[in-house]
């Protein structure tokens, strides 16, 4: 079983090595590119162990996910050699630490549990959408803006009220979003981190096995496997019954509830963004203001 495990472990580290290998040009990298027709895409493995300083029979291990224990100083070397960003340089070392080592039981599923005190301050933001989300993009919980923002997710049952689903499969989002395919790039990037190093928690894997089977945009986003995208802080919306509206955002981690975080939505007070808000939050329907409950 510990076998089986470690296995899977460095076949999730090589799948991301060759993710960002085959996405690599040569010439970015400092490589002379000849006239013929490359069958590879990105770089060839002999090349990236090259630039890597190590063995092509060693990189080669690593890829296939028959060696799990690469040095730090590898992994810096690899790296270097496909100029990662810290973000994805970080990834990298999460995914050889899962690889070296073996856990007997998977860490419990973070809880979905919002605790009153929560939802008290989401009221108290209004009229700024907020809401609390799931590390996998549930939402949790929310104030009257925080729902309506995202036009049409009320028209869905709360339990499958999710923000990856709804900006791939919700019809509305392509129109609300003024920057959607930046929006879908970030979310993909974010799940695809958290999904390296939790592969096989169930909050997860059932979200990305919906949406790659639902939307091509997905499938394709996900096969590129990348992992940094921050967000731009102000983001605009083309909103069917407020119009559009640029507003600012921010995503707070909460104290003691690992994988929850409180997002929010502001505009200058006096401002046409801020009146806007003020519309939707009057204007927002009042339904039930939580997703059905689940044991924490």
């Amino acid at each position: 079983m510990a076998t089986e495990s470690a296995h899977s472990e460095g076949a999730e580290l090589g799948r991301y090595l060759r993710a960002r290998r085959t996405q690599t040009r040569p010439d970015h990298v400092g490589l002379t590119v000849g006239t013929g027709i490359r069958r590879t895409p990105g770089l060839r493995r002999e090349e990236l162990a090259t630039l890597a300083g190590i063995s092509i029979d060693y990189y080669v291990r690593l890829e296939r996910g028959k060696e799990t224990r690469p040095s730090p100083a590898v992994l810096d070397s690899l790296a270097r050699a496909l100029h990662m960003d810290d973000q994805q340089h970080q990834h990298l070392r999460e995914l050889a630490a899962r690889a070296a080592r073996y856990a007997p039981e998977p860490p419990p599923a973070p809880s979905r549990t919002v605790r009153p005190h929560l939802k008290l301050l989401l009221e108290s933001l209004r009229p700024n959408p907020a809401y609390v989300i799931s590390r996998s993009m549930d939402l949790l919980a929310w104030n009257p803006g925080g729902l309506a923002l995202y036009a049409g997710l009320d028209d869905w049952p709360a339990k499958q009220r999710n923000l990856a689903r709804y900006f791939f499969l919700h019809p509305a989002a392509r129109e609300l979003f003024h920057d959607w395919e930046w929006q879908i790039t970030t979310c993909v990037a974010r799940l695809r981190a958290i999904a390296g190093t939790a592969p096989d928690a169930p909050d997860l894997t059932n979200l990305v096995g919906e949406l790659l089977l639902k939307s091509p945009d997905f499938a394709g986003l996900w096969e590129r496997y990348e992992v940094t995208g921050r967000k731009p802080a102000n983001k605009t919306f083309h909103h069917p019954q407020v119009g559009t509206l640029t507003l600012t955002s921010q995503s707070l981690h909460i104290e003691g509830t690992p994988g929850q975080r409180i997002g929010v939505y502001t505009a200058e007070p006096g401002s046409p963004d801020h009146d806007a808000l003020l519309l939707l939050d009057m204007t927002a329907p009042r339904p039930a203001q939580r997703a059905t409950p689940e044991r924490a």
